[in-house]
């Protein structure tokens, strides 16, 4: 398989397709501000050669989490990685397992000393670590198997759920107490993230969201929408969520999709015309969302929307020299500061991968978020 092939293969993987397990693991204010927040500034984690980010939390702005891989293309030296920003600076985290953390697509946290970070284990089984800045050790939950996927988790105190796909049928896992149980759902398909009791994903041929109802999870009723998938979901409360994903139309024909949540049922938002590729949603619990992704028509520009109520708008940062394209993959909103951090991949034109972390936040002179 040649390089470019290859990246073809994994862009599947990280970005649009329906069918395949991809990366993809949260904003009103009272005044709202004169404008919507601008792009501040492009940096990286510095992970090694080929690398990208694809989740990202931030508890404060002294304790931010990414995960990601690294060494996409050397199928010996490829390996997860853990990072975290102090307020100053990025490191990198241990992970002090001996069969070693492949790809890491998810992270939550129940509390600063009390992170998860999920993916896939080079020993084929799928990837549990929890840990702190001190360092992760891999959790093995009773009942996971070979060929089983997670892709997305959420953490509470006392509780964590993870989710993905067993056998094309949606997986849930769950820890409680220090005991794992592990459910494959009688829907087809399979879950991509998970928040607050909402998990979301597809059929394979329609979008998909399960939800917790205190004592089972139930596929709740959905608009039609044929090739649809959703990739991530941000639950502001029982009454208030959003889930973005796309339509697949065909071989790089991806149509955005946002629905939104009333307390009551899901509803298509209106969305600014775009061609946008969405991967991750974040919110600030009062209303307002920025969704993260990848605009081809204009695509070395990292690309986010910012929604409020039924009005989206598109925000751009910045085209930097030896980029071909960017892919934002996750987001966070960064509490009292008024700031959104998401993180992804640029690529240049010899197809080499290079971890991202853009910033967004207020013009100069507007008010931070309250």
């Amino acid at each position: 398989m040649t390089r470019r092939s290859q990246r073809r293969a994994l862009s599947l993987i990280l970005a649009t397709s329906v069918a395949l397990p991809q990366v993809t693991p949260a904003a009103h204010a009272d005044p709202r501000p004169a404008s919507i927040e601008a792009w501040q500034q492009s940096t990286s984690v510095r992970l090694d050669a080929d690398g990208s980010l694809s989740d990202v939390l931030a508890l404060s702005s002294g304790d931010i989490w990414a995960v990601g891989q690294q060494e996409i293309w050397d199928v010996w030296k490829n390996r997860g990685t853990i990072r975290h920003w102090n307020g100053t600076s990025w490191s990198e985290i241990a992970i002090r397992d001996a069969t070693g953390a492949g790809s890491l697509r998810g992270v939550a946290a129940a509390g600063p000393s009390d992170v998860w970070a999920v993916g896939d284990g080079h020993d084929g089984l799928p990837y549990l670590a929890h840990g702190d800045t001190g360092g992760f050790d891999r959790v093995r939950a009773q009942g996971l198997r070979a060929g089983d996927w997670l892709g997305g988790i959420d953490a509470r105190p006392g509780k964590v759920v993870a989710v993905g796909s067993r056998e094309r049928k949606g997986l849930i896992v769950t820890g409680q107490g220090g005991q794992w149980t592990v459910q494959r759902l009688d829907e087809k398909g399979a879950l991509y993230a998970v928040s607050s009791g909402f998990a979301v994903g597809d059929t394979g041929t329609t979008p998909l969201v399960m939800h917790y109802s205190g004592t089972s999870w139930k596929a709740m009723e959905l608009p039609d929408i044929p090739g649809g998938y959703l990739r991530d979901v941000q639950v502001d409360s029982a009454k208030r969520a959003m889930a973005v994903g796309g339509v697949y139309h065909g071989p790089g024909q991806v149509e955005p999709l946002v629905l939104t949540w009333n307390g009551k049922s899901w509803k298509r938002q209106k969305l600014p015309a775009t061609d946008a590729r969405l991967y991750g949603v974040t919110g600030d619990g009062k209303g307002r969302y920025w969704i993260s992704g990848y605009d081809p028509a204009r695509a070395a520009e990292p690309y986010m929307l910012r929604c409020e109520k039924d009005d989206c708008e598109i925000i751009r940062g910045g085209a930097a020299r030896g980029r071909n394209s960017v892919r934002l993959q996750a987001v966070a909103y960064l509490a009292g500061k008024g700031a959104v951090w998401a993180v992804g991949h640029a690529i240049d034109a010899a197809d080499r991968y290079t971890d991202v972390v853009e910033s967004f936040g207020p013009k100069a002179g507007q008010p931070r978020d309250s």
